[in-house]
């Protein structure tokens, strides 16, 4: 207790004294800027989590094509959770003489749970948003299907028994994105009515969904009960069921977001690792006037890691309170920003900031401080003599290993984890080794050189170590803040860029043989682009490699396997693949393919139900067998919103049987009517809307970009601290070898020269590897995490070479610019 009473003490003197002050600013901008990161990216995940479960209208649903038993929503009321229930099927309706399929849905008066609908009152009036659907009596239709009726508002609307009043035009359903093949007019009803309206008999094709909502434990609760005693004909949704392009989305939202925190610890290593190394050659000639004195070894090493251990502790605390009030009002601007409630933070990023402050001192500070107790007593005499401690660099080892895995841990994915720690070995290992390089050259030139000039590169070449050191940490530094920089510009836009503004907005379904060429030429006739028609037939899987198989046999592999395999396949084929078809394995067969029967299989979906190169798959369609071999694996890009699919037959293997083509186009706004006349030319048709499902997809795009800029900005802000902090911490050096140099002489403005000279040569080393570094890295990165086109830019190296080095130069002449101000007398008293 008494050896931690006098590191306490020793902690306040060094505090009073101005010893550690700079150590303790370079753990708190360390952990506030990791500690703020952490705490907004959770509560953007969290409330974007939250806004992708608008896309089911609350936060879980159960589906079933018979009415849900009593006990399920019971089960919610017990968890403390909203519950609400929606029922949809397909009927007849009639308004006057007209009758219509229409896709008809009954919501009660609590749905949705989570976000709105839009709806208009009045014809052209103003969008406005409500929570729970139609009052009973009335009715609510689509656009589309007004039009079709020829109904217009305040008249009725028979659907089954009932006469309702069509009271509102239905702009959009928070839930619309989940599955846009619903082909018929939309028309929303009240739960209240569908008993009355006699359209639920036996056999009717009705599917009933109940959605629940609240605190994310209780609906984690609720899902893993009701999955444990799911029935037959029941599924159960989460916002991981959401449509493939709104899921994607958030993915890279995750990753994007992963990224900013691995790049604030990347900072925050730099910057403790100086700053610990400047706080223990302070306390060399301490330590040896102790052992001098009869000092221990174990009382100097309780006392300087006991100061350690304060420092820690006061530190990440005062990081941590930081970065609370930072991320409080970061999160009332991103609140207004994305137009929703963010939730409170939880507690893991308090705690990971403590774990990285101690983690990180314990890699970059405990060696050093440790060596401290090895100190000899000689050294108060020769300040030459050598400080080893063996121990040091297992501590050393450890240290970096747990940093190791706290990258890890941050990174959220195997593949980004890797590229950022192979990144950052093979970085410092470059720096250390062209620094090395540099000093060799060094020693041969600098005979050559005259003036301050040569006094700059001299101080390099004199002090290898620091060298090593600073040019290692300004790299890795400069890597960082190139590689936010890259990513807030470039990486950022070229995700914005994968959903064009052209992008299809119409699907046209049910195109029978025949009029491919009809739908082509009205298309040309109304100058929209020519629609690329793909076949699609419907199949179900039956053996895998000679063996059949049902869903039962896929329980094991998942839900979503055995879902998969329970339900109707679309298999479509095609001669050749556009763009948004990746090829990954195997190969395409030719566009003038001849051979036996080729499959090309999305590779998420083979992974899933466990298919590989070479397997033969048989699927039953309308009773009549088709088996093809595997011979390609595809990445598909769903944000092209282009007809895709799973199976892909290989040219000419679906011929014979019974096939319908579907096709998407973009269709201006000023040619909405064409798809109107398009569908009176060829009524059997279907022309799906599937702007709600751009516009969330759009939305979820622009929400994930304005959290994950506000978070770059603030790591870019806190970087440029933490740097700055890290070229002060081998200040003491410079300023004692210039206050010399003043009192032998020298001017201000050679000592300027000088300096310039040091820290310019240190920022070109530094910037040309750290872009080049940045580079790389942000290329792997772009490619196998966030799976988006990348460009080698030359002039992100040329650009991040010269930041790079004026960085440096402006950082290292502010850090010494008390060297021209202040005495030399007193410069060399106070060091």
């Amino acid at each position: 207790m008494n050896r931690l009473r006098l590191a306490w003490r020793q902690t306040r003197r060094d505090l009073a004294a101005g010893e550690i002050r700079l150590m303790l600013l370079a753990l708190t901008l360390a952990v506030m800027a990791v500690s703020a990161v952490g705490l907004i990216t959770d509560r953007a995940e969290t409330g974007l989590r939250q806004e992708s479960n608008r896309l089911l209208g609350g936060d879980a649903a159960l589906r079933a094509d018979t009415a849900i038993p009593d006990a399920v929503p019971e089960r919610a009321r017990a968890l403390g959770l909203q519950h609400a229930q929606t029922a949809t099927f397909p009927s007849m309706v009639q308004s006057g003489e007209s009758v219509s399929l229409a896709d008809i849905r009954a919501v009660d008066s609590r749905f949705p749970l989570r976000g709105r609908f839009e709806i208009r009152d009045t014809a052209g009036g103003p969008v406005r948003e409500v929570q729970g659907g139609p009052a009973q009596g009335t009715v609510w239709l689509s656009a589309d299907a007004a039009r079709k009726l020829d109904l217009r508002i305040g008249q009725t609307l028979g659907v089954g028994n009932l006469q309702l009043r069509y009271a509102a035009t239905l702009v959009r359903e928070p839930d619309a994105a989940l599955d846009y093949f619903n082909v018929a007019p939309k028309v929303l009803i009240a739960y209240g009515d569908l008993a009355a309206s006699g359209l639920v008999q036996n056999g009717s094709r009705i599917q009933y969904r109940l959605v629940v909502a609240g605190d994310t434990p209780a609906v984690s609760k609720f899902t893993a009960q009701t999955r444990a005693a799911l029935g037959r004909g029941q599924r159960l949704e989460t916002s991981d069921d959401a449509r493939l392009e709104i899921r994607s989305a958030l993915e890279r939202a995750n990753r994007f977001l992963s990224l900013a925190a691995l790049v604030s610890l990347i900072l925050a290593a730099v910057a403790i690792g100086l700053a610990a190394r400047r706080h223990s050659a302070r306390h060399l000639d301490g330590s040896a006037v102790m052992r001098c004195l009869g000092a221990s070894q174990g009382t100097i090493a309780v006392l300087q890691i006991g100061e350690l251990a304060f420092l820690g502790l006061l530190g990440s605390t005062l990081g941590i309170a930081l970065a609370w009030l930072l991320q409080w009002a970061v999160g009332l601007w991103l609140a207004q920003a994305l137009g929703m409630s963010l939730p409170a933070p939880g507690w893991q990023p308090v705690l990971a900031g403590y774990g990285i402050g101690f983690t990180v001192l314990l890699a970059f500070a405990v060696p050093p401080i440790l060596a401290l107790r090895k100190v000899p007593a000689l050294r108060v005499l020769r300040r030459d003599v050598p400080v080893n401690e063996p121990s040091a660099w297992t501590v050393g080892l450890l240290g970096v290993g747990g940093l190791a895995a706290l990258l890890w841990w941050k990174a959220g994915s195997a593949t980004l984890g890797a590229i950022i720690l192979g990144g950052i070995g093979g970085t410092a290992a470059a720096l250390a080794g062209l620094a090395w390089l540099l000093l060799w050259w060094l020693k041969r030139a600098r005979r050559n050189l005259r003036g301050p000039w040569r006094y700059g590169l001299a101080n390099l070449s004199r002090h290898q170590g620091m060298t090593l050191t600073q040019v290692s940490a300004l790299g890795l530094g400069l890597m960082a803040l190139l590689l936010l920089g890259f990513v807030r510009t470039d990486l950022l836009s070229r995700w914005q860029q994968t959903l064009p503004a052209d992008a299809p907005n119409r699907f046209i379904i049910n195109v029978q043989p025949e009029q491919v060429a009809g739908v082509a030429e009205f298309a040309k006739a109304n100058g929209l682009a020519e629609p690329v028609l793909y076949p699609m037939v419907r199949a179900r899987l039956q053996a895998v490699n000679g063996k059949p198989v049902s869903g039962t046999d896929y329980a094991a592999a998942g839900e979503r396997a055995k879902r998969l395999a329970e339900r109707e396949f679309n298999l479509s084929s095609a001669r050749a693949f556009g763009k948004d078809n990746q090829l990954t394995a195997g190969k395409y067969w030719a566009v003038d393919h001849r051979g036996g029967l080729e499959l090309s299989v999305e590779e998420d979906f083979a992974e899933t139900l466990g298919w590989k190169l070479g397997d033969r798959i048989r699927f039953d369609i309308a009773g009549t067998p088709l088996e093809a071999r595997v011979t390609s694996l595809r990445k598909v890009e769903w944000e092209s919103f282009k007809p895709n699919f799973f199976v892909v037959v290989s040219p000419g293997g679906l011929d014979g049987f019974a096939a319908s083509y579907i096709s998407a186009v973009n269709v201006p706004p000023a040619k909405q009517a064409a798809m109107d006349g398009l569908v009176r030319a060829f009524p059997n048709l279907s022309v799906i809307d599937i702007d709600a499902v751009l516009a969330q997809v759009r939305g979820t795009v622009a929400q994930v970009s304005r959290v994950v800029e506000s978070v770059f900005y603030f790591s870019l802000a806190a970087g440029l601290l933490v740097l700055l902090a890290a070229v002060q911490a081998s200040q003491d050096e410079r300023m004692q070898e210039a206050g010399v140099m003043r009192v032998l002489g020298a001017s201000r403005k050679q000592l300027r020269l000088a300096q310039a000279t040091e820290f310019g040569s240190l920022g070109l080393l530094a910037g040309l590897v750290a872009s080049v570094a940045a580079g790389i890295i942000t290329g792997l990165i772009t490619t196998e995490v966030f799976d988006l086109p990348w460009e080698f830019d030359a002039a992100f190296l040329l650009y991040g070479t010269v930041g790079g080095t004026a960085l440096a130069l402006l950082a290292g002449l502010w850090a010494t610019r008390k060297v021209t101000e202040t005495p030399p007398m007193q410069t060399l008293r106070e060091l």
